[in-house]
């Protein structure tokens, strides 16, 4: 059944009436849905008779199918919706619960009338949704046949055959003499035509079209700068500075030739200059001209036949003019062909006169390819440009006459539109792949380490924001990825253009790729999950902004503790941060609901091995909200004594008087002990023990520690200071002063400042700090032997008697 037919059938079937009994009217949401579905019907149906209409053409064809896609689309997310309309109501039903039955108590009328309205709602749209899965059915057999009719189509024209003979040649000179006349009075007429009637029209459409060129190439080499043009004065450019200019200064003057084509043409047509039997030639007469500029530009970028320092390619100067020369008469030859076709499609010439184009373009295409593959383009051993030149490396000569005589056989067996096509491929899509090839060699040494650095763009960084290798390097990380990326963004869609797919089967493509990626029952949109990341990192940076506003111009000014501010701070962070999460997941597309797996899926983790990690988390929280400790304090836990540098959710930084940072997991500090000596001020009590000696005055000692204390900046009066006369030591009375501090981090400083005072003072009133005393008794024995006289031998010690310990004792008092 054709897709037509189907329709009609769909729109002949009946729909479900509501049961008998029911009150009130469907939902208004179920008759928008049936409304959309019968539109839907009704453009499934004109689809198919425009098919039907325009079955020979290409581009209607293209056209159609991303109609019948943009309906397929429509009638999912129909579908979908009568779904969730469907799940709503029954929910509902089963909330309601079942008619009671026979003897069963009867329920309250407006139940009855409830229940009733919802079955009626389910039937209709069990119905439409009949009648859009039939629908959709139909429009996916369409788009199918569109598919296979344009792959028919192409392959048709491809594979055409054509009967040579010489009355076709005679044919065609004919044809061309008469094609050459009419074009001539052709294009005279619409120049008098222009000139007199449309002057002030086509001046203003040059204009602007020179306005709208100059913007990109003055905006190009603004942006670009020093990338795009070629400094003469070095003698040996870096291969990574070579690339980068051909690429670059390739991209920026192809654009501006670009816009300067299709404004033209554009503003031409938009002031009604053009006729409509010539609006078709001007426009292939610029992509004429676009073709041979690219190609040219691009050859002379890699070969630079009059720059041999900026050459890309390892060939001899001989050998890049030969190249040159020959790669932009393919391109000329080539484009001339389409040209020319086109003028004889817009007068009407005959058929003929485009077969012997296409088939003397081929044949020269043919003989540039076998001539080229005798070339001998390659630098010598030694190098010098100059020099003879090597041939192509093994196989590259076959590969060119191959292809060159593949073309030739083509034409002479009369497959002209394969001939056509294939040296089409060589010329565009090489041209492309080469482009393309260049932007990522670009990307891939720029992305190099250390190859930003070299790049002049890398430089003026550097110095204009003194940058150091690390940050260049992630720099150019970025920058080589997105030249990679331009390059594929800008050579892939001209690729597939020239083998043969319209610009709306790229639009479509595109679409799908960034909008709807299925894996599975999964849809993921890249475009959704871009634009998430982006208001993830712009709620990121408004949620910085805001903390370091608040801190600031608030916290700042009000004079509020530090480490209220910083729990005030942090807290405005978690918050900003989980909405910006929460944000940027729905941006995404990504249903919150289908969390509930992974949030399942994550508590069985926490019971497993993630306890700590939460016990951790929540604890910083306690910490934040109870604040114990705040940053800034001076805390003791375990072996660790420092000032609190930052707490943070899982863990807290302390550093020690030492400089060394102690990172503390933060349940430790919930479930210890925590000594902190500023947790409600930052007072402290100072000792300074004293010992005199026993001649010395206690109440003056006691008077003189006292004024030393008072006379002291930095001692709080009140409480005041104190001296304890703690006791009689060994060798001196000890005494302590007792004072206290406003700020303990100035303790150390007052305290030495104390004990030189209290030095100074004793020294003045002649009062001394003694030495601990000590008596030592030193017990020995004392032997004397016989001294050997006359060489006589002493006696041995065995043989002397000991004396008695007390004899010979020493004591000393120190």
């Amino acid at each position: 059944m054709t897709p037509a037919g189907v329709a009609n059938g769909a729109a002949a079937a009946p729909s479900a009436k509501p049961e008998e009994g029911s009150l009130g009217n469907p939902d208004s949401r179920s008759v928008a849905m049936q409304a959309a579905i019968e539109k839907a019907r009704a453009q499934l149906a004109a689809l198919s008779e425009e098919k039907s209409r325009d079955a020979e053409e290409d581009f209607q064809l293209a056209e159609l199918k991303l109609k019948a896609d943009d309906l397929a689309a429509q009638l999912a997310q129909h579908m979908a919706d009568i779904r969730d309309r469907l799940g709503q109501i029954q929910a509902r039903i089963t909330e309601i619960g079942e008619a009671p039955r026979a003897g069963q108590p009867a329920e309250a009328p407006a139940v009855t009338v409830e229940r009733n309205r919802l079955i009626a709602e389910r039937n209709e749209l069990n119905a439409v949704s009949s009648g859009a899965s039939e629908i959709a059915a139909a429009t996916g057999k369409l788009s199918a046949s569109i598919t296979e009719m344009r792959r028919r189509l192409f392959a048709e024209h491809l594979l055409k055959h054509t009967d040579l003979s010489l009355d076709v040649f005679v044919d065609a000179g004919t044809a061309f003499l008469d094609e050459v006349h009419t074009f001539r009075d052709a294009l005279s007429g619409w120049l008098s035509f222009a000139w007199k009637f449309k002057k002030l029209q086509f001046l203003s459409a040059v204009v602007l079209s020179l306005g709208a060129a100059l913007v990109f190439l003055v905006g190009g080499y603004r942006l670009f700068g020093r990338m795009v043009n070629r400094n003469l004065q070095m003698e040996d450019p870096p291969y990574i500075t070579r690339l980068s200019f051909a690429f670059w200064s390739l991209m920026v003057q192809t654009a501006s030739l670009t816009a300067f084509f299709i404004s033209s043409f554009f503003f031409m047509m938009s002031f009604n200059v053009l006729r409509l039997d010539v609006a078709p030639i001007i426009g292939a007469f610029f992509g004429f001209l676009w073709l041979v500029f690219f190609v040219a530009r691009l050859s002379a970028l890699v070969f630079a036949p009059d720059y041999p320092n900026w050459r890309l390619a390892r060939v001899t100067n001989h050998g890049a003019r030969q190249l040159y020369w020959l790669i932009v008469s393919m391109a000329v030859i080539n484009g001339l062909d389409y040209l020319l076709g086109q003028i004889s499609e817009s007068l009407n010439s005959p058929v003929v006169l485009a077969i012997v184009k296409s088939l003397t373009a081929s044949v020269l295409i043919g003989l540039i390819l076998i001539v080229m593959s005798f070339l001998k383009p390659l630098l010598p051993e030694d190098r010098q440009m100059d020099g003879q030149g090597r041939p192509f490396p093994r196989g590259i000569p076959a590969l060119l006459r191959l292809a060159g005589l593949g073309l030739i056989l083509c034409v002479l067996s009369g497959y002209l539109g394969v001939a056509r096509f294939a040296a089409t491929q060589m010329v565009l899509s090489g041209a492309m792949l080469v482009t393309m090839y260049i932007g990522i060699l670009s990307g891939r040494a720029v992305g190099k380490q250390g190859g930003f650095a070299k790049t002049a763009f890398g430089r003026y960084l550097a110095e204009r924001f003194r940058l150091g290798e690390v940050a260049l390097d992630q720099i150019g990380l970025g920058a080589g990825l997105s030249i990679n990326g331009l390059a594929l963004l800008f050579g892939v869609p001209l690729i597939l253009l020239t083998w043969g797919f319209q610009i709306q089967d790229i639009q479509s493509a595109a679409f799908r790729l960034f909008t709807k990626i299925s894996i599975g029952s999964i849809s993921i949109s890249l475009v959704g999950i871009l634009g998430g990341i982006l208001l993830f990192f712009a709620g990121y940076a408004t949620t910085r902004w805001a903390q370091s506003w608040i801190d600031r111009n608030v916290m700042a000014r009000s004079h509020v503790d530090a480490g209220v501010r910083n729990s005030v701070k942090t807290g405005i962070g978690y918050l900003g941060v989980g909405l910006a999460v929460v944000i940027g997941v729905s941006a995404a597309g990504i249903d919150l609901s289908s969390l509930a797996l992974v949030a399942s899926a994550l508590s069985v983790g926490i019971g497993f091995g993630l306890q700590n990690i939460v016990s951790n988390f929540v604890s910083g929280l306690i910490l934040l909200v109870e604040r114990p400790f705040k940053v800034g304090d001076h805390i003791v836990t375990g072996t660790t004594e420092g000032i609190v540098k930052r707490i943070s959710v899982r863990a807290t930084e302390i550093e020690t008087f030492r400089k060394q940072s102690i990172i503390v997991p933060n349940s430790e500090l919930i479930n210890a002990s925590v000594g902190n000596w500023t947790h409600r001020n930052r007072v402290q009590r100072a000792e300074i023990p004293v010992g005199v000696a026993y001649e010395a005055d206690p109440q003056r000692v006691i008077d003189i520690l006292m004024e030393t204390a008072l006379a002291m900046p930095g001692v709080l009066r009140n409480p005041e200071p104190h001296v304890d006369f703690l006791g009689f030591g060994p060798s001196s009375l000890n005494f302590e002063l007792r004072f206290f501090l406003s700020d303990m981090s100035e303790g150390i400083g007052v305290r030495n400042k104390v004990r030189m005072d209290i030095l100074k003072r004793f020294r003045e009133e002649g009062i001394d700090i003694p030495y601990p005393h000590q008596d030592v008794k030193i017990l020995g024995t004392v032997t004397t032997r016989p001294e050997g006289r006359g060489g006589q031998p002493l006696q041995p010690a065995s043989q002397v008697d000991k004396e008695t310990p007390g004899e010979g004792a020493i004591e000393g008092k120190a």
